[in-house]
């Protein structure tokens, strides 16, 4: 599959989002390939985005590779328990960045399930199959995807996104997840999905 180049990422951050959908998340890691398919993303819009942690435009060691080239990961720590994997968007100066909140499994199934349950995949109740990737934190955990990638290129070898085989499929908008501290914000229409696909966080 055809790795997306930097110009691909370096686009109006809505319309990044919608095409992340379909496109494949791939991490090579102690000779293994984990691959999962994104079907949930959440466009986060920089200093005008009460949502963002770019907001008002400060910044900070954290929020420092949302202001580096688009293309670039920026992984973060949330509830002291969680990692979640964004990608870099936009030139250079413009803090945007797309989160990514589900993965669909397609290659690397037992690794993932490994990581996230320490079990094999013939050991998990239906609950734990279907809570396996459906949330950025727990796709994170299943991916091997941390704190030493925050700043990776993602036009590198190591973390990268591909295109997909599918592409013929709904998208849905909707409200973005958990930010009802964000006033107005919280109100935009900025999370896209598949639609119909039981990996997606909240329907």
């Amino acid at each position: 599959m055809k790795k997306l180049s930097r110009d691909f990422y370096n686009r109006d951050t809505l319309i990044v989002a919608k095409e992340l959908l379909g496109k494949n998340l791939v991490h090579e890691i102690g000779g293994k390939k984990l691959v999962g398919k994104i079907v949930e993303v959440e466009a986060y819009m920089g200093p005008l985005d009460k949502a963002a942690h770019s907001y008002s435009g400060k910044m900070t060691p954290r929020t420092e590779p949302m202001y580096g080239k688009s293309g670039v990961a920026y992984v973060y720590f949330i509830y002291g328990m969680y990692y979640c994997f964004n990608i870099v968007t936009q030139e250079e100066g413009r803090p945007e960045a797309i989160l990514v909140r589900a993965i669909e499994p397609v290659e690397g199934l037992e690794y993932m399930v490994l990581n996230r349950y320490n079990k094999t995949y013939e050991d998990l109740t239906r609950y734990q199959i279907k809570n396996l990737v459906n949330g950025p934190g727990k796709l994170c955990i299943a991916m091997g995807i941390d704190k030493t990638l925050n700043k990776e290129d993602l036009c590198g070898n190591k973390l990268y996104i591909e295109e997909g085989k599918d592409n013929s499929f709904d998208i849905k908008t909707a409200k973005r997840v958990g930010i009802d501290y964000a006033e107005e914000a919280k109100d935009y229409l900025w999370r896209f999905y598949i639609h119909g696909n039981p990996n997606v966080s909240v329907k």
